[in-house]
């Protein structure tokens, strides 16, 4: 991709870790953040050289959008990926 994050106006900034557990989450997350840079939909599609139809679907939680687009476009937003073991829910019985 040949845009960065520096080159976008940052807003208000995300500071804590969002568990995503649909792809109706991650869509959600990434339109919160384009709309705290105060970005269109078609400034997203324009900037990440994708049509506008990909930006509307990966917000709207489409499933099969096609990964390496999601993770690109989640770096043109400032936007990362980490994965980690869940949490338990209760203490294992011993």
């Amino acid at each position: 991709m040949a845009f960065s994050t520096k080159q976008l106006p940052m807003g208000n900034v995300i500071e804590s870790e969002t568990p995503i557990h649909s792809s109706l989450e991650l869509g959600s997350v990434i339109r919160a953040q384009r709309k705290r840079l105060a970005l269109t939909q078609l400034d997203v599609a324009g900037l990440g050289n994708t049509g506008n139809r990909f930006i509307v679907d990966l917000e709207n939680g489409k499933p099969t959008v096609q990964l390496q687009k999601v993770m690109d476009l989640m770096d043109l937003l400032g936007l990362e990926v980490v994965v980690r073991l869940k949490a338990s829910r209760s203490s294992p019985a011993r």
